[in-house]
């Protein structure tokens, strides 16, 4: 064996267990059948953040609040994201 070639086998066996540690995640798929079509969680969460983050800009301008906010073209992406992140852990939380 050349020297070295065990801290190479040695690294490589750790980043093998790495990598089948970090695909543990790919176990299970999160879809909904809808109609007999399987759509993935994250469309019905980003549609959920979507929908939220529109009646929250809806609430705000009927009382009159929204430009205390800032600039629209980063809150309500912004907005979409949280509600999308948030829906994501309430639903599809293992």
């Amino acid at each position: 064996m050349p020297p070295g070639s065990t801290i190479h086998s040695r690294r490589a066996v750790c980043m093998a267990c790495a990598a089948s540690l970090l695909l543990q995640g790919c176990a299970v798929s999160p879809s909904i059948a809808v109609v007999g079509a399987y759509f993935p969680g994250w469309l019905f969460c980003i549609v959920a953040g979507v929908v939220l983050a529109i009646l929250t800009f809806l609430a705000l301008k009927r009382v009159s609040h929204d430009r205390l906010l800032g600039p629209p073209a980063l809150v309500y992406p912004t907005l979409v994201t949280f509600f999308s992140l948030i829906a994501w852990l309430i639903f599809f939380q293992h």
